[in-house]
């Protein structure tokens, strides 16, 4: 039996995101914790030229949500950006997930061919549905994740690989 792309996509975003929230939960309490205010946390990089805290998580919801209406044939619902708080990127994790789980298999079972553009500031990208999963969405996706994980360990918190990968 072949894996669908509903199979390949849906739950992989979902438990990504899912536990990218957990680990942001135990950074927000470490910040708690060692007095550390959250703005200050949320603007945390890694080295003065990647993106902070704040960014790696919009980038990692948009990749999800956007990936999943992408291949669903849908215009991606838009977010803000403007997420200023633990509180607010919780909420746009939430938003992001409860979207991506509202797709259905028949949304995106078949997508594998599926023409999709991508207007990027260094050009247009053009994909099928199977390569831009496997090949864009799913390594941005833990990317960005991996990332946000790596600014909060940096920070002190008390996260290991498990916290990362979740429960199977």
């Amino acid at each position: 039996m072949s894996l669908s792309m509903y199979h390949a996509s849906v739950p992989v975003f979902v438990r990504a995101l899912s536990n990218l929230q957990h680990v942001l939960k135990l950074g927000e309490k470490h910040a708690s914790e060692k007095s550390v205010e959250a703005s200050v946390m949320l603007q945390t990089r890694l080295i003065p030229d990647m993106l902070p805290l704040v960014k790696q998580v919009q980038i990692a919801t948009d990749m999800a949500k956007n990936g999943t209406a992408r291949l669903a044939g849908v215009e991606p619902l838009k977010f803000e950006d403007n997420e200023t708080s633990f509180e607010e990127l919780h909420a746009r994790l939430d938003r992001a997930i409860d979207y991506i789980k509202s797709f259905k298999a028949e949304q995106l079972d078949g997508s594998e061919t599926r023409a999709i553009e991508l207007k990027t500031r260094n050009g247009d990208l053009h994909f099928e549905g199977q390569a831009y999963l496997l090949h864009f969405v799913i390594p941005n996706l833990f990317f960005h994740c991996a990332t946000a994980y790596n600014i909060l360990r940096v920070a002190g918190a008390n996260i290991g690989k498990s916290d990362f990968i979740g429960k199977p």
